[in-house]
């Protein structure tokens, strides 16, 4: 059975493996967020949620996800 073929990259500090060609929104869905309480950044810059679907991840990227908390 066919392996398919990983990307190293660092998610919150911490190094991670991911599907080459997975996107911002695959690895939030991986993670089992809802995307409209997580703020992303990849290499340190925000990916709007309208951009999640077709912001392709690659080798070495630095992702930033950050939970959104309501209250007050």
């Amino acid at each position: 059975m066919p392996t398919t073929p990983t990307i190293r990259i660092e998610l919150n500090g911490a190094p991670r493996a991911c599907p080459q060609g997975g996107t911002v929104a695959q690895l939030v869905q991986e993670l089992g967020l809802r995307p409209e309480v997580v703020a992303i950044e990849v290499n340190q810059a925000l990916v709007p949620r309208a951009e999640r679907e077709r912001r392709t991840l690659v080798e070495g990227d630095r992702i930033e996800v950050v939970t959104l908390v309501g209250g007050g």
